[in-house]
């Protein structure tokens, strides 16, 4: 006989199962700035064009530090910085789905 299906285990599987396409996730926060180069007969002299800088912003022995990005790297970095949130609010489920199990197991036991 087959055992009652229990949705919360199958989710926490599947949360798991899925960490591992995660292996490439970066700390932090994705920066896109606007700037002037400061060549006065560029494009971005006049203030309306700017040029964007992208940078991530990340905790290094617990301090802040800006991490300039080249251009050509942007997209993948933004990416892999997403990696990370999905990686917390899979980690955040997962916790949670122990949690409640755990208070059952332990009301279990006091009856």
């Amino acid at each position: 006989m087959k055992p009652p299906r229990e949705p919360d285990l199958e989710l926490r599987g599947r949360l798991i199962r899925s960490l591992g396409s995660l292996r490439e996730m970066l700390p932090g926060s994705f920066v896109e700035r606007q700037r002037v180069c400061g060549r006065p007969n560029c494009h971005c002299a006049d203030g309306k064009r700017l040029h964007s800088q992208y940078q991530i912003s990340v905790l290094i022995d617990g301090k802040p530090k800006a991490l300039n990005i080249p251009a050509e790297l942007a997209e993948k970095v933004r990416q892999k910085i997403e990696m990370r949130r999905r990686f917390d609010a899979a980690a955040a489920t997962i916790c949670g789905v122990n949690l409640k199990r755990f208070l059952k197991e332990k009301e279990d036991c006091q009856v």
